[in-house]
């Protein structure tokens, strides 16, 4: 099974390398941003030489950055077993994309250089209902404290009790659905498209490659059981599009945006974007999500990495440990997790492979 890179340097070379083996086609383009070694940091692709597919899979990773590490072991476990060409039938492309937010991977944050959220950044006709504009501005304060770290903070206790006032479910919505007014924030959306999105925007085509069905599966940790996987969708699909998927994956590996679940609903979401673009007669897509912590716990860290991002030093110890800390709680270092994992994820592309070489046409 694939090993967790440690950093991002490592998993772009390891990726590149096992490409350029598995005789797949090779592209990178720049986000404009560079890495702590002052290296240029790139979304990587890979595609598999498939002419004439009439069916394509894309895997892309990283779009949270500090997700990276999971996503990037997945994809270059997948192309390294790939020189024994038991990965993808001739019938199906296969383009993986790897670090969609290289800069997050990097610098060991969930956004990017500007404080963006990726996944909040797909904005279409779409924006945060008044209640939950009104609701993150009423926990701004505790979310986004303006002072850096300190050994003495409440935020446990203080989540907890408004959590038991509002509702968690409701809380959760509010917190998570994405915000546009506070850019040092949590869940910032951006006011305009980001270095991702941009590039997104460009090459979405020529990933699909004309194909007349793609499926696109974007990984994900953070969410969910402990190392189990789920595919989480955020946009309608026909009766038709979930049989499909029910049938490739089992109905119970399938979730909609529910507060109540696992899912929530997110605006500028990445899926109901490349759906909207219409580049494949059949364009489907889901999140696939990996369970790591508690929902809490990782809001608390993605709390203290970005007070620590905004109001520290950045060689500052609590800074260090708020970065250590957050890499943990997306990519734990437990060996029995990311075994776990890791095999769901290759196994979860596996099927998707088999599911769209076969599924009728």
């Amino acid at each position: 099974m694939g090993v967790v890179p440690p950093d991002y340097g490592a998993a772009r070379q390891r990726f590149r390398e096992a490409a350029a083996h598995a005789g797949w086609a090779l592209e990178s383009h720049s986000v404009g941003a560079t890495g702590p070694a002052g290296e240029d940091l790139t979304i990587d692709v890979a595609a598999s030489r498939a002419p004439g597919a009439a069916r394509t899979l894309i895997v892309s990773s990283g779009l949270h950055g500090v997700e990276g590490p999971f996503g990037s072991a997945v994809q270059t476990a997948l192309l390294e077993s790939c020189a024994a060409d038991d990965v993808a039938p001739t019938s199906v492309r296969c383009v993986f994309v790897h670090a969609l937010n290289p800069y997050g991977f990097a610098w060991s944050r969930r956004c990017d250089a500007e404080n963006v959220d990726p996944n909040r950044n797909f904005v279409l006709d779409e924006r945060p209902s008044e209640a939950s504009r009104a609701a993150y501005a009423r926990f701004d304060r505790l979310l986004n404290p303006r002072r850096p770290p300190s050994a003495l903070d409440l935020f446990y206790p203080r989540a907890i009790w408004t959590a038991a006032v509002h509702g968690l479910p409701t809380l959760k919505q509010a917190l998570v659905t994405g915000q546009y007014e506070f850019p040092n924030g949590l869940f910032y959306g951006g006011a305009e498209p980001s270095a991702t999105h941009r590039v997104v925007a460009e090459q979405l085509a020529g990933w699909a490659g004309g194909a007349t069905l793609v499926l696109h599966l974007d990984l994900h940790t953070g969410l969910g059981r402990w190392g189990r996987g789920k595919l989480l969708l955020d946009y309608s699909l026909s009766k038709v599009e979930r049989a499909r998927l029910a049938e490739w994956f089992g109905a119970g590996a399938i979730e909609d945006g529910d507060p109540r679940g696992v899912a929530y609903r997110a605006c500028g979401s990445l899926g109901p974007w490349v759906v909207s673009r219409r580049v494949a007669p059949v364009y489907l897509f889901a999140f696939a999500e990996f369970g790591t912590y508690g929902n809490l716990r990782v809001l608390a860290g993605l709390r203290a990495e970005n007070q620590a991002h905004h109001w520290a030093a950045p060689d500052a110890p609590g800074t260090t440990r708020a970065k250590a800390r957050l890499r943990e709680l997306f990519c734990p270092a437990d060996s029995a997790w990311r075994a776990r994992a890791l095999a769901g994820g290759v196994s979860l592309v596996r099927r998707a492979v088999d599911g769209i070489a076969h599924a009728a046409a």
